[in-house]
Order: C-alpha cells, then sequence, then structure tokens
C-alpha cells in the first residue's frame, strides 16, 4: 500500500503545476582580488549566499510536494489519511511549516554579520564589536544596518516571513511543536485541555475542545504566501549586498594601491641601501 500511495503522488507531482522560483547562486561582484581585510566578509558572502538559496529553494520545492500530497489526500479516507500522514506528509510538512522561521532567522544573522563588515567603509571609528554568534537577533542587525540605505527596505520584506499572521493560521506550529504540542497535520487532534489563568482575579479554569488537524489545502496556502515573501527579502538581501560591493569596491582599490605604493617605496629603500 505504501508503495501504491508514493506512485500516486509521485503521478500527482508531475501533473501539479509549479508555481515557485528558484532563487539563484553565484550572483556577487566583489573585486576578483581582494586583500585580507576583506576575507571576512568574502567568505561569509560565499556561505550565506548559497546557504540562503538553498533554504528557500527547499521551502519552495516542499511546499511543490505538498501540494502533490494534497491532491492525493483529496480521496482517501481516515485509514488512508492516516497512512500517508505518518509515512510520507508528517516529516515533510513539519519540515516546511518550521522553515519559515529558520529563513528568517538565517537572513538576519547573514545581514547582520555583513552590514557589520562592510560597514568599516562607512562607519567612523568602524570597531569589530559584532555580538557572538548565538546573541544576533534583530536587533543587532539594525544596529549594523543603520548605515545602509537599502537595510530598511530588506528588514520590510523580511518581517512578512514568519510573521503573526502565518503564526496565527498555523495555530502557531513552529513554537508548539517545538516546546509543546503542536496541531497534527491531515489528521488527529491535540490540545485537548487548556489552562487559563485570569489576570486580574487569578481564578484557574480550563477549557476541553482541542485544536484540529491542518489541512493540506491550508498548509500549502499558508506556504506558498510565506514563499513568496521569501523571495522577495532575498531580491532586497541582494541589494543590500549590491550596496555594500558599490562601497567596498573603492576602499579595495585605494587599499590596494596604498599597498602598492609601500612595496615601491620598501624596494626602493632597499636599493638604496646597497648603493
Amino acid at each position: 500500500m505504501t508503495v501504491y500511495r508514493y506512485r500516486q503522488y509521485h503521478a500527482a507531482l508531475k501533473a501539479v503545476a509549479f508555481t515557485g522560483k528558484h532563487m539563484p547562486y553565484e550572483w556577487g561582484n566583489l573585486p576578483p582580488k581582494l586583500p585580507f581585510t576583506w576575507a571576512a566578509y568574502a567568505e561569509m558572502f560565499q556561505e550565506f549566499s548559497s546557504e540562503l538559496a538553498n533554504v528557500v529553494n527547499g521551502l519552495t520545492r516542499y511546499t511543490h510536494q505538498l501540494k502533490a500530497w494534497r491532491d492525493v489526500v483529496d480521496s482517501l479516507d481516515d485509514d488512508g489519511k492516516i497512512d500517508v500522514a505518518v509515512d510520507f506528509i508528517e516529516p515533510l510538512g513539519t519540515l516546511a511549516l518550521n522553515l519559515p522561521y529558520v529563513i528568517r532567522s538565517r537572513f538576519i544573522f547573514a545581514a547582520a554579520h555583513l552590514c557589520h563588515q562592510a560597514g568599516r567603509t562607512k562607519v567612523k571609528g568602524w570597531k569589530d564589536d559584532l555580538p557572538l554568534d548565538d546573541e544576533i537577533y534583530f536587533l543587532q542587525a539594525d544596529k549594523a544596518g543603520k548605515a545602509w540605505k537599502q537595510y530598511g527596505k530588506f528588514k520590510l520584506r523580511l518581517e512578512r516571513v514568519g510573521d503573526k499572521t502565518y503564526q496565527a493560521g498555523t495555530h502557531d506550529f513552529r513554537n508548539r511543536y517545538n516546546h509543546r504540542f503542536s496541531p497534527r497535520i491531515v489528521i488527529g487532534q491535540t490540545g485537548l485541555v487548556t489552562r487559563r489563568v485570569n489576570p486580574a482575579s487569578k481564578v484557574v479554569s480550563y477549557g476541553f475542545g482541542g485544536i484540529g488537524p491542518l489541512t493540506l489545502p491550508l498548509v500549502v496556502e499558508l506556504l506558498e504566501q510565506q514563499c513568496k515573501y521569501c523571495y522577495a527579502a532575498f531580491e532586497a538581501f541582494q541589494k543590500l549586498v549590491q550596496e555594500h560591493e558599490t562601497a567596498i569596491t573603492p576602499a579595495v582599490a585605494a587599499e590596494l594601491s596604498a599597498m602598492d605604493s609601500a612595496i615601491k617605496e620598501r624596494q626602493s629603500s632597499i636599493s638604496r641601501k646597497r648603493q
């Protein structure tokens, strides 16, 4: 039966329309020759740009796969839904539903580091004072990004990724999955008992009912919208990096020129001493 269901999914995958985009790789335009001063920026950019493309493209791919499963599940009875949910959909859906938060956090991390490093060209008396990696959040990215015009546009777009609308639509799946009990996907209930405390009287009460499953039509709709927000954030990130490159290129040229002049002066000094 598992093989049969997978064949149904594979047929649906071929039939369902692909509506996403693929984020590009190898799009940076830093000078080909860089002094060591810019080694950290260059290496970080290569890693961050590739990994961001990977994770956004991953969300696109998983969303497309869930669209195919949506069409398969539509014709199944409860037993069939349980089978495909356990074997295929829950692992895929859990990963996909968590990814918007992951993508948001990775964009913040990348922007903070790159804006900070590029700040050498903008900030008078620049200091390498960025917090350690596990302490980087939006606040640190905002501080590093304030010198860059494109940062504000990037932040506005990024704020839509994993926003409160998405959290509400998924019943805060990411937080519940990691810290409590998340809604099921396709079939099942969770949260059967809810404990409440009245903030004024401090009286404790209990609610009974539960949260129904996240259906695949809903999951796909929410994830397709998140994909669009991720594409917009990626494009804004590209423009932010391009602004960095515009500032870094003349700085690199000046630094290389100064290094060449210093080398020539040293060679000339050595030559004079020999004479």
